[in-house]
């Protein structure tokens, strides 16, 4: 699930600005003016084919105060983009992208091969079948094929994104017919992965090769599942009330992280109940956690209140990136850093009105994110990576 936010950041125009990509996506916004960046040498190294081109230090898209990113390039253009995730050989990223322009109107799934350079405003080839609603894409081992959420096998059409809650909420459609499906990065029929009755999306896959987590409303709640790599021997991790998302593996496969929602009992766990009999979550109180991957050693990580969103593991398996609202309570949404236990967090990004969706490349040289900025006062959400500085 995802926010495409716009650059408004007034609190009370919080709701429109957002929409949902990692469980759903709302319509795209205007698209951005396109700027074509001019093509450079590749970076030297032992194989150029593995390096991102250059850019010229004028076109570069970084902000002074942004220390840990060096060389930080726009690899979109327009529409929205974002949940941009590496291959295992760090040749190439998936993503999800709404874009009129590109005759897309809700989420569809792309590769985008990162040794031809930076794309121009022309899309890349689609994976998904061009049917329903995608979302949560991720490539399995062997960066052949990928997996994705999509509700295509019950309706062709995208379907209908909700406003507002049913008392005025800011809220997330949760569609149950989201099914997990893999298919091979030039596209052609998906093969469905993990299916059944209610909403099943939010597929990641180990580091190590070998187990995928997803969310999961088959308990009646949104709980995290794990799979092994086949879809087989499903087991469920999460068992507390509250939306247990987003999660992602450590980089020894050992530990999971992801956000979640804990109503307390009483007029919010009601709410919360109340909204997801209609298919409907609040996302505006997250934290993150943490626990082994069956489940145990199980602790809460962060209590920053705001939304604290897409974390994803540091390379040395300690430090957790995250996007977070925490310091405003709405707009900016900015990336941070913390550890395993939870230490005061450090702020990695300084946009002014949002980036998220931070992912280590598997070499943990490089980092890819998604972000508002330069996109020229529009609704544009674009990829971007840059070199990692610890």
């Amino acid at each position: 699930m995802r926010f495409i936010p716009s650059p408004l950041k007034s609190q009370a125009m919080m709701a429109a600005c957002f929409s949902v990509m990692l469980l759903a996506c709302a319509e795209g916004g205007p698209q951005a003016p396109h700027t074509e960046a001019p093509s450079a040498p590749a970076e030297s190294g032992e194989d150029s084919a593995l390096q991102l081109p250059v850019l010229p230090d004028s076109l570069d898209r970084g902000y002074e105060k942004e220390v840990h990113f060096d060389n930080v390039r726009q690899l979109t253009y327009g529409g929205d983009n974002a949940e941009a995730y590496w291959s295992f050989d760090g040749r190439s990223l998936v993503f999800q992208a709404t874009n009129p322009g590109w005759g897309v109107e809700c989420d569809q799934i792309y590769v985008m091969d990162l040794s031809d350079g930076t794309p121009s405003s022309a899309p890349p080839a689609p994976v998904s079948t061009g049917l329903g609603r995608t979302t949560c894409a991720y490539f399995m081992p062997g960066d052949s094929t990928v997996l994705y959420a999509s509700t295509h096998a019950a309706d062709t059409a995208c379907p209908e994104v909700p406003r507002r809650g049913p008392n005025g909420e800011y809220v997330w459609p949760i569609y149950p017919t989201y099914d997990i499906y893999t298919v091979g990065i030039q596209g052609g029929e998906p093969t469905l992965f993990i299916g059944g009755e209610g909403y099943d999306a939010e597929a990641t896959v180990s580091p190590k090769g070998d187990k995928v987590v997803f969310t999961s409303t088959r308990s009646g709640d949104l709980e995290l599942y794990t799979c092994d790599i086949n879809g087989s021997n499903i087991q469920q991790v999460t068992s507390e009330l509250g939306y247990d998302g987003g999660a992602f593996f450590s980089p020894d496969g050992q530990y999971l992280v992801w956000r979640a929602s804990r109503p307390a009992e009483g007029e919010e766990a009601d709410a919360y109940r109340k909204l997801l009999s209609e298919g409907l979550v609040q996302p505006t109180a997250m934290e993150l956690f943490v626990a082994k991957v069956d489940g145990s050693e199980q602790r809460q990580i962060t209590n920053l209140g705001g939304a604290n969103w897409a974390p994803y593991f540091h390379p040395d398996g300690e430090h957790i990136l995250f996007s977070s609202n925490h310091v405003t309570g709405a707009f900016p949404f900015n990336i941070f850093m913390t550890d395993v236990n939870g230490a005061e967090p450090v702020q990695i990004s300084f946009d002014n009105a949002f980036d998220s969706f931070p992912m280590f490349s598997p070499d943990g040289k490089r980092i890819a994110f998604s972000s508002n900025r330069y996109n020229g006062r529009t609704r544009s959400t674009n990829v971007f990576v840059a070199d990692w500085i610890d």
